[in-house]
């Protein structure tokens, strides 16, 4: 048995190494949250430079993919939200970079804004920015997801939450 788990090891690892490559693989979530023809997005730092976002963030050990999209969202943003969908899963290999992104994406109604709470330190704002705004930043958006998801979701795509399976 244990020569059996030997080798199902490096399936299971989320950093393999070879001589020619590492690999990276990061499970994230984010929101498409809208509201009246605008969509809550932030404006961050990534690498020195300004980009834009939906809320999103990683998960975290032991977190459901919807509370990690709950918490991420507030925590960026001071939105409570309550998620109703799925958007889709989208995989994402970053250009120049050995990383492999698995984003989580829900749909979420906005709740409430909580006012007075410092947003996380790589946030610079929260704002809700129109499409044409956002196309407009076309150039500074975080990655292709952002648009993509967007896109999706004006398109009607959506998914229960149900397709979601946590065993214990």
């Amino acid at each position: 048995m244990a020569d059996y788990l030997a080798l199902l090891q490096p399936q299971f690892s989320l950093t393999r190494t070879n001589p020619h490559m590492s690999q990276r693989l990061h499970i994230t979530v984010a929101t498409v949250v809208a509201k009246e023809d605008k969509f809550l997005m932030v404006e961050e730092l990534q690498g020195g430079e300004t980009v834009y976002n939906q809320p999103a963030g990683h998960l975290e050990f032991g977190e459901s993919l919807v509370n990690a999209a709950v918490r991420e969202t507030f925590e960026e943003t001071n939105w409570t939200v309550e998620v109703t969908h799925v958007l889709g899963i989208y995989h994402y290999i970053a250009n120049g970079s050995e990383a492999h992104y698995v984003r989580h994406c829900f749909i979420a109604e906005p709740i409430e804004e909580v006012h007075g709470r410092a947003l996380d330190p790589d946030i610079i704002s929260a704002a809700w920015l129109t499409y044409e705004q956002i196309v407009n930043r076309a150039q500074q958006l975080r990655s292709p997801l952002v648009m993509r998801n967007i896109d999706d979701y004006l398109s009607g795509v959506k998914h229960p939450l149900t397709i979601e399976r946590a065993l214990p």
